[in-house]
């Protein structure tokens, strides 16, 4: 066994090697100790469509620490992986390279694009294979799923069947956001509006009876062709007489009605509205009410179909110019209005939604929300626990408001909806499989949603429907998910009702909400900011521990990060201490290991000290981790290793150690026992470079992954203890602020007097006169409660003691006075430099009051600093 560490932290050479070791020792699987309590995570699943960022890196850094600290606790452990087949992103990314080949996944058929795609999701399931490595995340490789395997394609079927036989699935013609580019449609939550510049475009609809015309506004004056119908409001008394006549729709010459529905506002615009049952999901209810005509003018590319009539084939947009050329042309156009305005937008290819007339089938959403509102209401077993709990109203917010949810997608990756159509009287059936005389039918080629199959993740990945698996009886519900605030109604709220729903209970304890990952200037990261930050970027240059302590210490949950290069070499520069700590204390304990530790009952004040403020450390941490507040975690393990261990612990115990002919076999013991349970502590974070120094103070047998965790050592609490070593401290600390107020280096011995208030703080300060000797370097030291002194001192009161330093023996006067009188001078200047400012009439009349203001409070600034400065130059004379 060699007990050294190389002279400088190398994070690359620490790693190599280390996860490739832990997947051999089986060290991530479950626990086979049927009496652990279990404790289980399933990894939000990314999308096959291309590498991780820097926000999955945060996203598995959280889940890693909760599951290793588990794990350490002696938890039965599961942190299953997987990915989502992400069926319109990923079936775009495929679609894309194949035009980089001059085809189209029509050119292919369904079966061989198919194979293209799994090809996709092949290569890169394995690149984020890599990353998972690299980032250094303990889940269980053998339970690794995916959304389109086996098993959850069974489960996706069960589902789709039963909520068809519970009338909570139907299919039906309705207005659904669609997509022109990916052509398919979308569900609301895949829909972002962005607000843009457009027009509202104001024209003539003619009456019938040549009377005159109407006036109606619009901003897509293309949808015009699509009309069956102008309304008005019923009471609205401008258009009384014209309700039930005829208006001749222009440019297509076709008699529409005048209808009165309560739909339309009186005091907005004219207060007559085109009603295009076919192209808007208002006029679509107002269509169904009376009963009119659905006339659709679009094909499923936003291109004017047949019905459009010359405008046929034209774009959207173009067709939106066309007509409204046509319409001035023939004097209808009236006026355009410019506006800004919020457009639907998909999420996924950017295009303009359009809303669309179509046949899709949806989850009918009333029961399964109700359902899902009283669980969390009820805060009873099924209740989800929301970290942080603002987001559970904004959970019960978005169910209470929730439409039915449009599941059918046009694409050809994804499950394919098990729904058969007979070739001869259309009648539908839905099963687990195909019916008996399939020849006779017609399986439906839409596919489901993505967030169908993932909705029923952390359930289904346990072996559900089969309720008799092994890992659903044991593992579910799922005891943690963490996730972005982002996909909170995406996903989260459906994985919480399909849960209730199919299982009866809740999918998950405990949802730990975290934000987004910004550049230093609080932006978002993207591609067109080229701000976007590459983890194994950032991991080749800083390590992975280095990221992931950034990560864990970024933020409170719920709460964005910002991203910078600073913090990265804070962190760095945290862990090299930690390194050279470490390796310090290797090189100076000689044969202790772990196993031969000896903790007598001869302890000092430092060492009683250290081992209480462990032992806070420890409470601390452990409950800011159960209630996932991992930043303050981090900042108390920081101020404990760097402040508590590093710059005061072991710089108290140099001189034993150095000591070569005292066998302080304590001392030695308390730096490893510390250091080994500090490691322990920081482990779930920095798994690498704890794992490597865990083995050099004896750990070699088994890896510091499957180590206890620390846990609260009741003989080592002392609380008085860390009263009376936090005053010494602060006289420690009041010492050298005095030294360094005075430019008097720590090297140069100087007088000191401590004044104490009672006996008891004399005791203390004479038994550790040793520390202040070392930390202070007095010539002289005297603590008593009425010390001799000279007259002339520096004094600075504590709320134990004070201290008195003779000013004569801090400074030379000399240099002091010619410091001071320096300092005067410069003063003197700026007074001078501001009241000839002040003294102008032109700057002070012509400048903002503010200004001035702001010169006249330096100027009070500089004079009370220069009456001090006189003060002291006095001081200084008066003693030559």
């Amino acid at each position: 066994m060699t007990k050294e560490l190389s002279t400088k932290y190398n994070p690359q050479a620490i790693e190599a090697g280390k996860y490739e070791e832990w997947l051999e020792r089986g060290v991530f699987k479950p626990s086979e100790d049927p009496e652990a309590e279990p404790y289980s995570i399933v990894i939000p699943p990314p999308n096959v469509t291309g590498k991780l960022h820097l926000g999955h890196a945060w996203d598995v850094t959280l889940q890693d620490m909760i599951i290793r600290q588990k794990r350490m606790q002696g938890f039965d452990t599961l942190w299953l992986p997987g990915m989502d087949h992400a069926g319109i992103a990923t079936q775009a990314k495929v679609e894309e390279k194949l035009r980089g080949q001059g085809l189209s996944r029509y050119d292919l058929g369904r079966e061989k694009f198919l194979e293209q795609t799994w090809a996709w999701k092949e290569e890169y399931a394995g690149h984020i294979r890599q990353q998972w490595a690299k980032m250094g995340i303990s889940v269980d490789y053998s339970r690794e799923r995916f959304t389109l395997d086996e098993g959850l394609s069974e489960a996706v079927k069960k589902v789709f069947v039963t909520l068809y036989e519970k009338d909570l699935l139907y299919r039906g013609e309705y207005i659904i956001n669609w997509d022109p580019a990916a052509k398919t449609s979308l569900s609301d939550i895949e829909v972002i509006h962005k607000d843009v510049e457009g027009a509202f475009y104001h024209m003539k609809y003619p009456l019938a009876d040549g009377s005159g015309y109407l006036e109606v506004a619009t901003t897509r004056p293309e949808t015009l062709l699509g009309d069956t119908a102008v309304a008005v409001h019923p009471d609205d008394e401008r258009y009384q007489a014209l309700i039930g006549k005829k208006v001749i729709l222009p440019l297509v010459n076709r008699e529409i009605p005048v209808i009165a529905d309560e739909y339309v506002e009186q005091d907005f615009g004219t207060g007559v509205v085109k009603i295009t049952p076919a192209h808007d999901p208002n006029d679509f209810e107002v269509g169904n009410r009376h009963d009119l005509p659905r006339i659709n003018v679009m094909n499923d590319d936003a291109t004017m179909n047949e019905l459009a009539g010359k405008y046929q084939g034209m774009d959207r947009f173009a067709a939106r110019k066309a007509v409204v050329a046509d319409l001035d042309a023939a004097g209808l156009l009236i006026k355009i209005e410019q506006h800004l305005h919020s457009v639907g937008h998909s999420e996924r290819t950017g295009v303009v939604v359009e809303p669309r007339l179509s046949t899709q089938w949806f989850v009918r959403m009333g029961p399964l929300a109700e359902q899902a509102i009283a669980a969390q209401k009820a805060q009873g077993e099924n209740t989800v626990n929301f970290y942080p709990p603002r987001f559970n109203d904004a959970y019960i917010r978005w169910m209470e408001n929730i439409h039915d949810w449009v599941v059918s997608r046009q694409l050809w990756w994804g499950h394919q909806i098990p729904a058969w159509y007979h070739n001869e009287t259309g009648e539908v059936y839905v099963g687990m499989e195909a019916p008996a005389d399939s020849q006779n039918w017609t399986q439906d080629p839409d596919v489901l949603d993505t967030w169908f199959s993932s909705a029923l993740w952390p359930f289904s990945t346990m072996g559900w429907p089969d309720e008799e698996s092994a890992d659903f009886k044991r593992y579910f519900p799922n005891n943690t998910l963490v996730t972005g605030y982002d996909i909170l109604t995406f996903w989260v709220s459906r994985m919480m009702f399909q849960s209730l729903e199919f299982t009866g209970r809740r999918p998950f304890q405990n949802v730990l909400i975290h934000g987004l990952i910004r550049d230093a200037e609080g932006r978002k990261m993207s591609k067109s900011l080229g701000n976007g930050v590459d983890p194994m970027d950032i991991i080749e240059q800083y390590g992975v521990d280095s990221l992931r302590w950034f990560l864990a210490n970024g933020s409170a949950p719920g709460q964005d990060v910002r991203f910078s290069t600073d913090k990265m070499d804070a962190a760095w520069n945290f862990i090299n201490k930690i390194w050279n700590a470490s390796r310090y204390v290797l090189m100076n304990v000689g044969d202790l290991t772990l196993d031969n530790l000896s903790i007598g009952q001869d302890l000092t004040l430092a060492d009683r000290w250290i081992l209480a403020r462990l032992q806070t450390t420890i409470a601390d941490v452990t409950r800011l981790f159960e209630r996932f507040e991992f930043g303050e975690a981090g900042r108390i393990l920081y101020s404990f290793i760097w402040d508590d261990y590093c710059d005061w612990y072991i710089e108290m115990t140099k001189e034993q150690l150095q000591d070569k002919e005292a066998a302080n076999t304590t001392t030695k013991s308390i730096l490893v026992f510390v250091l080994d349970q500090f490691l322990r502590l920081l482990h779930p974070i920095m798994p690498f470079v704890t794992e490597e120094i865990w083995q050099q103070i004896g750990g070699q047998d088994k890896s510091i992954v499957v180590a206890d965790y620390p846990r609260i050592m009741e003989a080592y609490q002392d609380s008085q203890v860390e009263a009376q070593m936090a005053q010494l401290m602060e006289l420690i600390r009041a010492v050298r602020t005095i030294r360094n107020e005075m430019n008097t280096p720590l090297s140069k011995p100087v007088d000191l007097f401590i004044k104490v208030q009672d006996v008891a703080g004399q005791a203390l300060l004479e038994a550790n006169q040793a520390y202040i000797k070392r930390f202070c370097n007095p010539a002289q030291l005297l603590i008593s409660q009425a010390p001799e002194h000279p007259e002339e001192v520096v004094t600075q009161v504590l709320n134990f003691a004070e201290i008195l330093m003779p000013l004569k023996g801090l400074i030379k006067l000399e240099d002091e006075l010619a410091r001071l009188e320096g300092e005067q001078a410069k003063l003197e200047k700026e007074v001078a430099r501001i009241d000839g400012k002040l003294s102008n009439e032109k700057f002070v009349s012509r400048a903002p009051e503010q200004v001035v203001a702001e010169e006249r409070n330096k100027r009070q600034g500089y004079l009370s600093q220069l009456e001090t400065v006189k003060e002291r130059i006095q001081q200084v004379k008066d003693l030559m």
